[in-house]
C-alpha cells in the first residue's frame, strides 16, 4: 500500500483546513451590531405578529360594542318607531327629491352607531403595532423586486421553515376556535330551548350575552396565542439578523476604514503627541528616573503654577530618549527608583502631583535648585 508523497498528503491537509475555515468564517454565529439592526429596521425587517391585533382588535371590539350596546339599541328603537310612524305611510307619495335626504339621514345614523366602535378598533389596531414595533415607515417592501416572482423563490417559500410554523399557527387557531364555539354551544343547548319562552327583547338579551361570553374566551385565547407567536418572530428575527465574522469584518471596514489605515493613523497620533511632549523637556526643571525604564521630566513655576507638572513622561526606549535630550539641554537628572514609578504611573502627562508627593518632589526640586544655586556660583566665580 502506497502512502504516497508526504509533502503533497500535508498540503492536502492544509488545503482541506482552509477550507474548513473559510466555511465557519461563513457561519453566522455571531449576533447583530447596531448598524445592521438599523439597517434591517430601515428596510421594514422588524419583529412583529398580526395575531396580536387580530386578538386585541376583537377584544376591544366586542367591548366596545358591549357598552355602546344599549345607546345603539334606544337609537335603533326610535328610528324604527319614527319609520313607521311616519315615513312608511308616505313611502307611496316619497317625492324624488326627498330620497336624497332620507338617505343621509340613514347614513348619519349608521356613523353615530359604528363610528365609534370601528374608531376604538382602529386605535387598538394602531396600538398594538406601535407597542411591538413603535414608529416606522419604510417604502422598501413595496418597491419591486424580482426575486418575488421567481417561481423557484416561491416554490422554496412554500416549503420553508417559516410556512410551516405558519400551517401549525393557523391549524392551532382554527382548532382552538373552533373546540371553544362547539364547547359553548354544547353547553347552552338547554338554555336556547328556554329561549321559545322568552320575548323577543329577552331571547335577544340572553343570546347577546352568549355571544360576548364566547367572543370573550376567543379573544383571550388568540392573545395568548399571539404572545407566543410574538416571541417566536422575536427569535427568528434575531436568527435571521445574525452575522459571520466575514460580516462583520467588512462592516467594521466600512464604518473605521481599513485596519491597517488605523493602525497608521493611530501611529502618527503617537508621534505627534510624543514629539511634542518631548519639546517640553527642554522647559522641565528635573527629569526623575528608576533610573533605567522609567523617566518623568517635572516643571514648577511658582508665579503660574499650584504644583509642579508633569511636562514628560515615558518607559523603555521613549525614557532613554527623555533622558538624552534633558541631558543635551542641561537638565538635572535626578534616580529615585520610587517616586518615579509613583509618577508614572498616577500622573497623566501636563497634570499637576497629587498631595501625597508634594514632599518628595519638594525635596527634589530644592536639591535641584540648590545645585543649580552652586553652578551659578562656581560659574561667577
Amino acid at each position: 500500500m502506497s502512502t504516497g508523497d508526504p509533502v503533497a498528503c500535508v498540503g492536502a491537509q492544509r488545503e482541506r483546513i482552509r477550507l474548513n475555515l473559510q466555511l465557519f468564517a461563513d457561519m453566522r454565529t455571531e449576533p447583530a451590531t447596531p448598524r445592521r439592526r438599523q439597517e434591517a429596521r430601515r428596510k421594514g425587517q422588524v419583529a412583529r405578529t398580526g395575531e396580536l391585533s387580530s386578538a386585541l382588535v376583537l377584544l376591544a371590539g366586542f367591548g366596545a360594542l358591549y357598552l355602546w350596546l344599549p345607546h345603539v339599541s334606544g337609537e335603533l328603537i326610535t328610528f324604527t318607531r319614527r319609520l313607521y310612524e311616519g315615513a312608511l305611510l308616505r313611502f307611496a307619495s316619497v317625492e324624488a327629491s326627498e330620497i336624497p335626504t332620507m338617505f343621509l339621514d340613514w347614513s348619519w345614523l349608521a356613523v353615530r352607531l359604528a363610528g365609534p366602535i370601528a374608531l376604538v378598533t382602529m386605535v387598538v389596531g394602531f396600538a398594538s403595532q406601535l407597542v411591538q414595533v413603535g414608529f416606522l415607515t419604510s417604502s422598501e417592501p413595496l418597491k419591486p423586486q424580482l426575486k418575488r416572482i421567481d417561481p423557484i423563490s416561491g416554490f422554496q417559500r412554500i416549503f420553508s421553515k417559516r410556512a410551516l410554523v405558519e400551517l401549525l399557527k393557523a391549524t392551532l387557531k382554527v382548532t382552538l376556535v373552533g373546540a371553544l364555539a362547539y364547547g359553548a354551544v354544547r353547553s347552552s343547548l338547554g338554555e336556547y330551548t328556554e329561549y321559545m319562552k322568552l320575548g323577543p327583547a329577552q331571547a335577544a338579551i340572553q343570546t347577546g350575552r352568549a355571544v360576548f361570553r364566547l367572543a370573550f374566551w376567543i379573544g383571550l385565547c388568540l392573545l395568548v396565542l399571539a404572545l407566543f407567536d410574538y416571541l417566536y418572530q422575536r427569535w427568528e428575527h434575531e436568527q435571521s439578523l445574525r452575522m459571520s465574522r466575514r460580516e462583520l469584518k467588512e462592516e467594521l471596514r466600512q464604518t473605521e476604514g481599513d485596519p491597517q489605515i488605523r493602525a497608521r493613523i493611530r501611529q502618527r497620533q503617537r508621534q505627534l503627541a510624543s514629539s511634542r511632549m518631548m519639546a517640553k523637556v527642554p522647559t522641565a526643571d528635573v527629569v526623575i528616573t528608576n533610573p533605567v525604564h522609567l523617566a518623568v521630566a517635572l516643571k514648577y513655576d511658582p508665579v503660574e503654577m499650584d504644583a509642579p507638572t508633569v511636562v514628560a513622561k515615558g518607559a523603555g526606549p521613549l525614557a532613554r530618549r527623555i533622558k538624552e535630550v534633558a541631558r543635551e539641554h542641561g537638565v538635572t537628572i535626578v534616580e529615585n527608583v520610587w517616586l518615579a514609578r509613583a509618577l508614572y504611573e498616577s500622573v497623566p502627562v501636563d497634570g499637576r502631583i497629587p498631595e501625597e508627593l508634594y514632599k518628595a518632589v519638594a525635596e527634589v526640586l530644592a536639591f535641584v535648585y540648590r545645585l543649580r544655586g552652586k553652578n551659578v556660583e562656581r560659574t561667577r566665580a
